[in-house]
């Protein structure tokens, strides 16, 4: 018989880590509510053309295409937004903007698999559709450290920039915006000599290598610095002021630690505004991130609509919390198994397994008809808290014995009792 393993970049999650994924995902959509996100479920698999419109050729080279029964080429999303600025403009297209809305699921991308990328992963995903103003893209940004706070991450930090600062210096200098997303993608990768090259003026090279330099935890000089810069650019000028009031908004809202990178690039092509990722100490890679986008919605046939977003990816944040020993609280309650000392006892002993999940409790009932000891032995491996012991002498008094798997007393307490004590 064939041994059969997950495709490569694909994998199971179990116990434990299935456990941690399923706790990110209830804070994410808790800090989804504390900000007024509707949640939104859409499909894994969209048609190609709707998701390579503007994911930029670094994506597009990585996506999951394949032809359908009907000849049609579709492919597995490798990222949010295109499928939400689509639902933007067919369903939602009447509801009163602006939309937040949130989605968590899967994503698909032929990555080379490697620590905190993987083919298969799971996003939480946040936008607000309508809105140009700079609250928007602080909303967006101090979720973002809601959530990490939530879970409890400790020392993150933000990397913000404006690639309107960049596309300024670009556009004014007569660079096309072929060439221009060429030199984000180079730049996102941070093979900057190769991004030069791309540019024939020698000023061009000069302004972009100097902005390269620019960079600041202190935002407000960072800022000012970036100004001075790019003086007599004027879309730039606006950019950076726009970042300004941005960062000002932000840094009022919340306590965060804040790196200003003018040079700083995400490689996706849509993006047209502030862009920022989120960083822990301890791990180099980006944990979440996102930018504004006002210039998608009209690309799937929409009017012209100002959005902001961000992903955050789960799969790293489950790193994060593992690298800084972190663990999450699941709902709290102790973990019960119940354990009839016959089979004659079993009905009474699963009418009272049932009686103490409906108070709220977590309770395995014994289904494998092992003898005690037995059964004792595997709710311990199972880190089970209390064993619940169903006798038919003590079930004659209306009470059963409850066993402490830690300390290892045990006590007779009565049915009616039996969940407020466990809970106590």
């Amino acid at each position: 018989m064939p041994t059969f393993q997950t495709v490569r970049g694909m994998r199971d999650l179990i116990g434990e880590e299935a456990q941690t994924f399923t706790r990110i995902f209830a804070n994410a959509r808790k800090t989804a509510d504390l900000y007024g996100f509707k949640e939104v479920i859409t499909p894994l698999v969209e048609p190609m053309e709707l998701l390579s419109a503007k994911s930029g050729e670094e994506i597009r080279q990585r996506m999951f295409i394949f032809e359908d029964l009907g000849k049609r080429q579709v492919a597995l999303r490798p990222e949010f937004t295109a499928s939400i600025a689509r639902l933007t403009t067919t369903a939602l297209r009447n509801e009163p903007k602006p939309l937040r809305l949130f989605s968590v699921g899967t994503v698909y991308r032929y990555d080379e698999p490697q620590k905190g990328r993987y083919r298969e992963f799971w996003q939480s995903n946040y936008e607000i559709i309508g809105s140009a103003k700079p609250e928007a893209d602080a909303e967006i940004v101090l979720l973002t450290d809601s959530l990490m706070a939530s879970l409890g991450l400790q020392g993150y930090a933000f990397k913000i920039g404006h690639v309107g600062v960049i596309r300024g210096i670009l556009t004014q200098e007569g660079v096309d915006d072929k060439t221009q997303n060429a030199v984000f993608q180079r730049m996102d990768k941070k093979e900057y000599d190769a991004a030069m090259e791309l540019l024939e003026s020698r000023k061009t090279r000069q302004m972009l290598r100097g902005l390269i330099e620019i960079k600041g935890k202190d935002w407000q000089d960072t800022v000012e610095q970036i100004k001075t810069y790019v003086a007599g650019y004027e879309k730039a000028e606006e950019a950076a002021q726009n970042l300004s009031e941005i960062l000002k908004l932000v840094t009022c809202g919340a306590n965060l630690t804040v790196m200003v990178d003018p040079a700083f690039a995400r490689g996706l092509e849509y993006y047209t505004g502030m862009i920022f990722e989120i960083y822990i100490p301890e791990l180099e890679i980006a944990l979440g991130g996102g930018g504004r986008y006002n210039r998608l919605i009209e690309v799937f046939g929409g009017e012209p609509t100002p959005a902001v977003g961000c992903a955050h990816g789960i799969d790293r944040v489950a790193i994060a919390l593992q690298t800084q020993k972190t663990i999450l609280d699941g709902k709290g309650g102790k973990k019960v198994a119940v354990i009839p000392i016959s089979e004659a006892l079993k009905s009474e002993a699963l009418k009272i397994a049932q009686t103490l999940r409906s108070e709220g409790l977590t309770v395995e009932f014994e289904v494998m008809g092992r003898k005690m000891a037995k059964a004792l032995e595997d709710a311990d491996k199972r880190k089970i808290d209390y064993a619940v012991i169903v006798g038919e002498r003590e079930l004659k008094e209306g009470a059963v014995m409850l066993k402490d798997l830690s300390s290892r007393q045990q006590t007779t307490v009565s049915i009616k009792d039996l969940a407020s004590k466990i809970k106590s």
